[in-house]
């Protein structure tokens, strides 16, 4: 019989399955480099090779053929299952060949788990070779029916195609085993794999029996697997990929430099020049000496290094010459930039596609915001083959970030760490000897703060990576880089220099942050903040106002409108412009500026993440022009306006919140010195309407109470007379701050660093950076172009064409909002039933905010909303 790994269907030839397994071992092998090892020295990549050629050992039975070609069920269904057989032939194939036993252990789970995800390692190894001899048939566990199961399969592939597997098992051992071996030993793999992690009684699980690095040895040999099987299977071809598939095309370090050279070369600096001069002078400065720092820093082994500058200093140019500096010096293939947020992303990548003049669509760079899982079901591989299915080979490449710069967010970097899901292991082996960019780690939740460090601890020493932490606040996670208590590097010699050479701004507390220091009572209600607001913009000063919430910031703008109807709403604007033109790439910041100017003196605008990418990019934009022009701008937005986005205000306000948030809203005031001095100003604003606590307190007291550590911190660094410096609150105060974080609140949850030391795949796989995990994605349409666009994705879905498909959906990422829909808010849900999906393979929604009876889902100054909804609104 025709042993098959994919069957001959429409389209597509049949794929052999000793030509299947051939392919995937010599992707293994372009995968894992050759000096890969264990943690014990062993060979990394002869364990995945081992492991390519077993992987689908299970497919060589008539059971599961007659189930690929026609859909036929065996009598005794576990008979099916492809993996489990694999599994144990994974520990065979590598016990012969001398393999320390924990290595054999790792290899049985990623073998079991290639259609699946990590489980609780110690307990499924127990559990899946554990047999009672006390149970009957009647009374089997699942683990029971599998074990019987195999043993059918063994005789099914004796009898049927001896040779083959005769043939697999010298390729897979290297001649140190055999098909007769492992046939006949099979039984005695079950105690001897069951005892390995059990208690001295056998029936209960010992997890002391593991060591502290096995979790991230499965990670990184089930990662590998998957890749190799994956792009394999979706190639249908033994020689559709060329040897280089999985190599990066690097960014130049040189073409950087020369890129730095001619933004210096066109922007004077000197130090004893005007402000700009001298901050270019400064920027210059940075820049060299991090540098240099990094190359001493690669010189002495690499491991976890610090960047801090203030904002304006040109952390990015500087990250990303450390970053391409460490990976010459180590001979490193890749740089992957993470981000806390999406919305930031774009900006770098923009940033990288003008030095390199270069796409997303290449080897070259990859910008990937966020994960759209494969349907894989998780549990004893059914249905795998059909998950397989996938000839979009180009989208698994730029997903697992083969590209030689990937820019991408915490979320996936650190989710695909913890307790990844399938498709989100095929990232892992491209983090071997890669440089890693945290930019702004301060963002990352408090609960992963003790769990960031151990996930980085596994970079280091299980990939070689080196890791570059950047910030202007540095949250202090990295005291120790490893667990070997290595010290971290700081890249940059006196960093408060810096930060004294770009004093742009006094902070102040306002007298209801006063009161919080104070009390915590009488917050400032929306009426007075919005008085406060208009008399600012009257006595000509820009303000921008950070809110900590999307319903803080809607009470605002509301307050505002209410109070000041003569102000020039930028959203009314921009929506009359866009109504005119083909494509919002036809919309000028520049004249949309000048059209506002012309017709009033002060004007409003709102941002938040339910405004579409693009549009807030047109707004921000058009901001930076009025603001620059002196125009009477009042800004309410919430916190995205925090991080990477290049205005400037005179005054900035800011709801009371952690005081590295404090410190990254203050990069939006007096950026470029147009002023002696701005302004920040902490307030601490109200309750809006229907909810119950402050949107300070709702934010930052959940958990962790941040709020009085931030109040108290900010009120014991106020010098004499009352002020706050900009050197004072940025050193001083994030300093005391993190130092009170870490030794009074004991911040993050010491377990989910412990999950890692037990390979607990399954508690972190339940482990998310965001609590919107069960978020909506809506593509909305507010012009022909773009409507166009979703069309051509269903035509090309319709077509299965699936590589466009991912192209064109990549490309509406600028038009996506993301909805969180929350536990107990069914009505939301009813009412998003009234959008279509993109195409029927697809949970992102699509809104045409022209048709008739879905124009309420959207507002022109505000973005995305439930129309009528009295469901309890929620946080940014």
């Amino acid at each position: 019989m025709t042993m098959y790994s994919h069957p001959p269907e429409e389209g597509y030839e049949g794929v052999y399955l000793r030509t299947h397994l051939d392919d995937v071992a010599r992707r293994a092998n372009e995968i894992v480099p050759a000096e890969a090892t264990t943690p014990d020295d062993e060979s990394l990549q002869r364990v995945v090779e081992t492991l390519a050629y077993v992987h689908d050992f299970g497919k060589a039975t008539t059971f599961f053929q007659e189930y690929l070609r026609h859909n036929t069920e065996p009598e005794y269904k576990p008979c099916r299952y492809h993996a489990p057989i694999g599994s144990f032939a994974a520990y065979y194939a590598l016990d012969a060949q001398g393999f320390e036993s924990e290595t054999c252990l790792a290899g049985f789970v990623a073998v079991a788990k290639h259609h699946g995800r990590l489980p609780d390692v110690t307990q499924y190894i127990h559990d899946r070779a554990y047999n009672s001899e006390n149970s009957t048939a009647g009374a089997q566990t699942n683990a029971e029916q599998q074990q019987a199961a195999i043993a059918m399969q063994l005789n099914n592939i004796e009898e049927h195609v001896p040779e083959l597997a005769a043939d697999l098992f010298v390729a897979a051992t290297d001649n140190d085993g055999s098909w007769d071996g492992f046939r006949q030993s099979y039984k005695e793999l079950l105690d001897e794999i069951a005892a390995a992690v059990a208690t001295e009684s056998g029936t209960t699980i010992n997890r002391e029996s593991l060591s502290d690095s096995c979790y991230g040895l499965v990670l990184e040999i089930w990662g590998s697997l998957v890749l190799a099987d994956k792009t394999s299977a979706a190639s249908r071809s033994e020689n559709t990929a060329s040897e280089s598939a999985y190599e990066a095309v690097q960014p130049s370090l040189q073409v950087l430099d020369e890129y730095v050279g001619d933004l210096e070369a066109s922007s004077p600096a000197d130090p004893d020049g005007s402000r700009t001069e001298r901050l270019n002078h400064y920027r210059s400065r940075a820049r060299a000496a991090v540098t240099e720092n990094a190359k001493q820093f690669a010189e002495d082994g690499g491991g976890v290094a610090t960047l801090t500058l203030p904002t304006g200093m040109g952390k990015t140019l500087s990250g990303l010459s450390a970053a391409q500096t460490v990976r010459d010096e180590l001979d490193g293939e890749r740089v992957v930039y993470a981000l806390p947020f999406t919305s930031i992303i774009d900006q770098v990548v923009d940033e990288v596609k003008d030095i390199y003049e270069t796409d997303t669509l290449g080897r070259l760079l990859t910008a990937h915001h966020h994960l759209s899982e494969t349907k894989i079901v998780d549990e004893d591989d059914v249905d795998a083959d059909k998950a397989d299915k996938n000839d979009d080979v180009a989208g698994i490449l730029a997903e697992s970030w083969r590209a030689g710069l990937t820019v991408t967010t915490f979320v996936q970097l650190f989710e695909s760490l913890a307790g990844p899901a399938n498709k989100q292991s095929m990232k892992i082996p491209a983090l071997r000897d890669s440089v890693v960019i945290l930019d702004e780690p301060q963002s990352l939740p408090l609960d992963w703060w003790k769990l960031v460090p151990r996930l980085v601890a596994i970079l280091t020493e299980r990939y070689d990576a080196t890791v570059i932490a950047m910030t202007a606040t540095q949250p202090q996670l990295f005291d120790e880089a490893t667990d070997r208590g290595e010290e971290v590097t700081e890249l940059v010699d006196e960093p408060d220099v810096y930060f004294e050479a770009t004093e742009r701004v006094q902070y102040e507390l306002d007298e209801s942050t006063e009161r919080y220091i104070e009390t915590q009572e009488i917050p400032k209600p929306y009426a007075d903040a919005s008085a406060e607001l208009l008399t600012a913009v009257d006595a000509g000063a820009s303000t921008l106002a950070v809110c900590n919430t999307i319903d803080s910031a809607r009470a605002l703008f509301d307050e505002l409108i209410d109070i000041q109807d003569s102000l020039l709403n930028v959203g009314d604007i921009y929506a009359d412009e866009l109504s005119k033109v083909e494509s919002t790439a036809d919309i000028d910041p520049q004249t949309l500026a000048t059209r506002i100017t012309k017709r009033s003196d002060q004007s409003i605008l709102h941002l938040s993440t339910r405004l579409r990418p693009v549009d807030r990019l047109k707004l921000i934009e058009t901001a930076k022009e009025l603001t620059d022009n002196g125009h009477g701008l009042i800004t309410v937005s919430t916190q995205l306006i925090e991080a990477g986005v290049d205005i400037s205000f005179d005054r900035v306000y800011r709801d009371l919140a952690p005081i590295d948030s404090i410190v990254q809203a203050a990069g939006r005031c007096n950026r470029s010195f147009e002023r002696e001095q701005g302004r920040v100003i902490v307030w601490w604003l109200d309750v809006p309407d229907e909810q119950q606590k402050t949107p300070a307190e709702a934010v930052y007291n959940r958990g962790a109470t941040l709020l009085p550590v931030a109040a108290e911190t900010l009120d014991t660094v106020r010098e004499a007379d009352e002020s706050l410096s900009e050197t004072t609150v940025a050193r001083t105060a994030v300093t005391e701050y993190y130092k009170k974080l870490h030794t009074d609140k004991n911040v993050g949850k010491q377990e989910y660093a412990e999950y890692v030391d037990n390979a607990r795949g399954d508690k972190l796989a339940e482990l998310s950076l965001i609590n919107q995990r069960n978020a909506v994605d809506i593509i909305i349409c507010r012009t022909e172009a773009e409507r166009r666009q979703v069309e051509q994705v269903r035509e090309a879905w319709k077509r299965y064409e699936f590589d466009r498909v991912r192209r064109l959906m990549d490309g509406l990422k600028e038009i996506r909002v993301s909805f969180p829909i929350y536990h107990g808010e069914s009505d939301k849900k009813e009412k998003l039933g009234q959008l279509n999906p993109v195409h029927s393979d697809t949970d992102v929604l699509c809104l045409d905010v022209r048709k008739h009876g879905l124009s309420q889902y959207f507002d022109q100054n505000t973005g995305f909303v439930i129309p009528d909804s009295t469901a309890e609104r929620r946080i940014l």
